[in-house]
């Protein structure tokens, strides 16, 4: 079990690791479970912001063997930056009992690496679904305490779908990283109990539509073959400031329930990060209005929800260095997406 702190820092390029220089001085190398940032590509399948970001956050990484998780796409007031996990001793008093009862702990690691014609498919849901099942286990907690699983999956390139030895689930590559986003969202929901492995085709077959998570965080990116996945939860027998709420928009201007959580948060309470995910409804409407987001020829639907949720988002936090992530499918309603809100007491 790792009790844990979070740092948020914004950044001046993808190549920026002056963010180390804000931990504590008395973090180790071996204390930074991950690093999740925001970059400022455009989230696509050449977003190659994501890939310089994790090749100069990577090795930083080494000793503790954490992980890098890099969403791309900075649209509208949205702000680059990195949020470092790291491990933190339990809150003590002076007569040796605990400081709080409870407290935030994470949990780090990664499938084994998919071939190309296993992404976005039930084998990527189930591995995915094991790996996490596991990391709830080793940290000691409930599939109920967990208030969110970030994960950074895989997608295709043509490169992988020439060389594979099957056929792949689409010979589109911008559409494998949906059909990659689904299948982890489907494997997250399958571990927490939110779906049943007898729900997975189903889920898969609706697009997430009839199975869903409501504590999934899934991005994909060319950088990796595997998936990195990070557990974040409450822990009774932790000891730190650290707390987390979760929830989840049913549409891209669901204001409401973004104003629900963050009034969860006390007062005099700081506000350390928000994680929403962020799509445009695929049935072209938002609470009975045309919405054009997918019929742009010349700017991804993603890139849309992500601006519009960005800025909806950033007003309520009052700061713009929020995590939005586009693509939701299987992370909530369609068209909505998960929200975990995390602050310290």
């Amino acid at each position: 079990m790792s009790g844990i702190a979070i740092h948020k820092v914004t950044t001046a390029h993808p190549g920026d690791v002056s963010a180390l220089k804000a931990l504590p001085e008395s973090t180790k190398p071996e204390d930074l479970l991950a690093v999740i940032g925001k970059t400022e590509g455009n989230g696509c399948v050449n977003d190659f912001t994501r890939m310089l970001s994790s090749t100069v956050w990577d090795p930083h990484l080494e000793a503790s063997g954490g992980i890098s998780v890099f969403s791309g796409g900075t649209e509208g007031v949205l702000s680059p930056h990195v949020s470092l996990v790291v491990k933190e001793d339990d809150y003590i008093n002076d007569d040796g009992s605990k400081m709080y009862n409870e407290g935030l702990v994470a949990k780090v690691g990664g499938t084994r690496d998919f071939e190309p014609w296993e992404m976005g498919t039930a084998i990527q849901a189930k591995v995915t679904a094991d790996t996490i099942k596991k990391l709830i286990a080793e940290v000691e907690v409930e599939a109920d305490d967990v208030h969110m699983v970030l994960v950074k999956c895989p997608l295709l390139t043509t490169a992988k779908v020439v060389a594979s030895a099957k056929d792949c689930v689409t010979t589109d590559t911008y559409k494998s990283m949906g059909y990659s986003r689904l299948a982890t969202a489907v494997g997250i929901a399958l571990a927490l109990g939110e779906v049943t492995e007898d729900g997975i085709d189903d889920a898969l077959e609706s697009y997430g539509q009839r199975g869903w998570s409501s504590r999934a965080s899934c991005s994909s990116g060319a950088e990796l073959e595997n998936c990195h996945i990070v557990v974040l939860a409450s822990s009774k027998k932790a000891s730190n400031p650290y707390r987390a709420v979760h929830g989840y928009m049913a549409d891209a201007i669901d204001l409401k329930v973004l104003l629900d959580l963050t009034s969860k948060i006390p007062h005099g309470a700081e506000r350390v990060q928000i994680f929403v995910k962020a799509e445009p409804s695929t049935d072209g409407v938002v609470r009975g209005k045309r919405h054009t987001m997918m019929t742009d020829s010349d700017i991804q639907g993603t890139r849309h929800a992500r601006a519009a949720v960005g800025g909806l988002v950033a007003g309520v936090w009052g700061e713009t260095d929020v995590y939005v992530s586009g693509g939701a499918e299987g992370q909530g309603p369609m068209g909505g997406g998960s929200v975990c809100v995390v602050y310290k007491v």
